[in-house]
C-alpha cells in the first residue's frame, strides 16, 4: 500500500497526539531540502512519555501504513527521540532539550502547521 509523505505525516501527529504529546509542530520542508518531505516536532513530559509516544508512532504506522523507521535513534535515555522514515522525520523531545535544539527555527524556512491546523480543516 503506498501513502504519501502528507498522509504519512497525518498520521504520525495523530499517533504522537493520541499519547498526550504537547506543541506538535508539522514542517513541510521538501521545497528547502532533499533530506526529507516532513519534519514533526513533539515534546514529552517525561522519559516514558517520550517511548510512548515513539512506540505509537511506531505501531500506526506500520499497522496503517505498512512502514518501519529506516532508523531510530535516543531511546535509550529518551531525552530526544528520532525516528526516521525517509520523507518523515519525527523528533520527541522532552521541553529543556526542545528548547535547546530549537529546531523550529532551523528549519524555520519550511512552512509550518501547529497540530491543532490539522484536526480543524481539510488540511492535507
Amino acid at each position: 500500500m503506498f501513502m504519501d509523505s502528507n498522509k504519512l505525516a497525518e498520521l504520525a501527529a495523530i499517533a504522537c497526539d493520541d499519547k498526550k504529546a504537547k506543541d506538535i509542530q508539522l514542517i513541510y520542508v521538501e521545497k528547502v531540502t532533499s533530506l526529507t518531505d516532513w519534519i514533526i516536532i513533539v515534546e514529552a513530559l517525561s522519559d516514558v512519555q517520550v517511548r510512548g509516544i515513539v512506540s505509537s508512532v511506531e505501531n500506526t504506522l506500520k499497522e496503517k501504513a505498512n512502514r518501519i523507521p529506516l532508523r531510530l535513534e535516543g531511546l535509550h535515555e529518551a531525552k530526544w527521540a528520532l525516528i526516521d522514515y525517509g520523507e518523515l522525520i519525527i523528533n520527541v523531545f522532552q521541553t529543556e532539550e526542545r528548547y535547546f535544539y530549537d529546531l523550529e527555527s532551523f528549519w524555520s524556512n519550511g512552512k509550518s502547521y501547529k497540530y491543532s491546523e490539522i484536526t480543524t480543516k481539510n488540511f492535507l
